[in-house]
């Protein structure tokens, strides 16, 4: 990958407020190690490791979440997908910043927890073993054509506290104690896992998730459930799709407190509390923003929202 093919209007976008503009250019330019995450639903920690091992692969563990580890040793003909051990749904391949919002939702045994947008079920199948398979997860998706993978993931990973429905996001009707809302978003954090993000990319189709997410955040809380939890996060860097909707939230209801994000060994930037022309409240500092550079990862955004 060259330099020259990330757009101009993004490089000027993300210089002002990356930090290390120069080491954030050239490391989305580089493929991302995989990692997993050991389904504690149906193998121990250890003996995944031991398996893995045995078979040479080098695992490095992620330091806020003991059930996963960044695969060392990988190439395109040696791929960790490919061992019986993925077969079997003893691990699920996982991006490292994707499995922050459940660490930080932290669902417990016997929560009734929302997953608003589920499919594939990367962070539902995550839950369910955070919940040992108590509790219940409802793993939500408006894509009719998503809910096969979805059920797929589930099903692999044996995740018997999981029901599937298949609804807009914007409607769904109960009260939950843990809602996650990883929104539909310009994915521009996956660059390292997909160049194509940046041939579709452009300010207005970044500006086409901004209001559809507010509807979502929105409607999320309404249905939380008071002293409930409801964690935001979107694989991308773009303020109108991070800050600016988190903003949006705490001024439309005034019993929306964000809470901070602590993580063992990982580093990320504090939110936003201006872009361009907008100003945000000085919570919003509380929301974390994860660089690419910053721990040699995908890009994301997570806010802890509280309601009182």
């Amino acid at each position: 990958m060259h330099d020259a093919i990330i757009p101009r209007l993004f490089r000027e976008r993300y210089n002002k407020i990356a930090p290390s503009p120069k080491l954030f250019s050239k490391i989305i330019q580089t493929p991302l190690k995989p990692a997993i995450r050991v389904n504690t639903n149906k193998i121990s920690r250890d003996e995944i490791v031991l398996r893995l091992k045995k078979q040479g692969w080098q695992l490095k563990q992620i330091p806020f979440y003991e059930n996963a580890f960044i695969i060392e040793n990988t190439s395109d003909d040696n791929r960790i997908g490919l061992t019986i051990e993925h077969f079997m749904g003893y691990f699920y391949v996982q991006e490292v910043v994707s499995m922050l919002p459940a660490v930080v939702l932290a669902p417990q045994k016997g929560d009734l927890v929302l997953d608003v947008c589920a499919a594939p079920g990367s962070k539902t199948t995550q839950m369910s073993q955070m919940m040992r398979n108590t509790g219940l997860i409802v793993a939500n998706d408006n894509d009719f054509l998503r809910l096969k993978p979805l059920k797929y993931n589930i099903e692999k990973c044996g995740c018997l506290n999981v029901a599937i429905t298949n609804i807009d996001g914007r409607v769904v009707k109960g009260k939950f104690d843990k809602i996650l809302l990883d929104a539909p978003c310009s994915s521009e954090g996956q660059i390292r896992k997909d160049w194509k993000v940046l041939s579709r990319w452009s300010e207005e189709y970044v500006k086409t998730f901004s209001n559809v997410q507010k509807q979502l955040i929105k409607h999320a809380f309404e249905i939380l459930k008071p002293n409930g939890t409801l964690v935001y996060s979107t694989c991308t860097f773009a303020p109108e799709e991070n800050e600016e909707v988190v903003d949006y939230l705490l001024k439309t209801f005034e019993n929306a407190k964000l809470g901070s994000v602590e993580l063992k060994d990982f580093n990320f930037s504090e939110g936003l509390t201006e872009w361009q022309d907008k100003k945000f409240s000085p919570e919003i500092k509380k929301c974390i923003r994860v660089w690419p550079h910053q721990n040699d990862t995908g890009g994301f955004f997570v806010a802890k929202i509280t309601k009182l």
